[in-house]
């Protein structure tokens, strides 16, 4: 993960996931602009070597002082990159950078549900649906 840069900001908007992904989550554009306006936006850019290939968001939330807690606010893979394992890889360093950098048990995530969605992508790390649904998205947590 590399932090977005005046450099970097148009190769990052213009990664896309599929046609029949786009309302699964908000174009990078979008992302970074909610980020911009938001008190608790942490996002970076994913790479793979020096090709920028995907977008990640977090919910940085001070809960206690200056203790965090991540939760995954959005995950994105350029669809030329998809299916090749770099989002399991992306994934996995989220997560390890959230429990490196905090002591939280658990991160929640939301998934728009449907065909196509990326329900199973999550569930195969281990986080489980939590019986809540929050604007139509349904939430799912890990317990580390």
């Amino acid at each position: 993960m590399k932090e977005i840069t005046a450099d970097s900001l148009f190769d990052i908007i213009k990664l896309n996931v599929r046609e029949d992904q786009k309302h699964f989550v908000a174009p990078n554009s979008v992302s970074i602009a909610q980020a911009h306006f938001s008190d608790v936006a942490l996002f970076r850019a994913i790479y793979l070597d020096d090709t920028p290939i995907g977008f990640v968001m977090l919910d940085d939330d001070p809960k206690e002082g200056e203790n965090h807690h991540y939760d995954l606010w959005r995950f994105m893979i350029d669809k030329d990159y998809q299916g090749k394992g770099h989002g399991k890889k992306a994934l996995e360093e989220v997560i390890a950078f959230i429990r490196k950098e905090t002591n939280q048990k658990d991160m929640s995530l939301s998934v728009v549900p449907g065909k196509g969605s990326a329900e199973p992508f999550y569930q195969s790390f281990g986080f489980v649906h939590t019986g809540e649904v929050d604007e139509g998205e349904k939430i799912y947590k890990l317990i580390f």
